[in-house]
């Protein structure tokens, strides 16, 4: 059984992977446009 204090932990750990994510795709999104416009050239 979850504990409390397993559910606030898992909370932490799951809103900081959502920050990351908000972070991580437009990035990766930026440095694949670059790598697909320098191949094209």
């Amino acid at each position: 059984m979850a504990s409390a204090n397993d559910m606030k932990a898992a909370e932490k750990t799951y809103g900081s992977f959502i920050g990351l994510i908000k972070w991580s795709v437009p990035v990766i999104a930026i440095i694949t446009l670059i790598v697909v416009i320098l191949i094209a050239n």
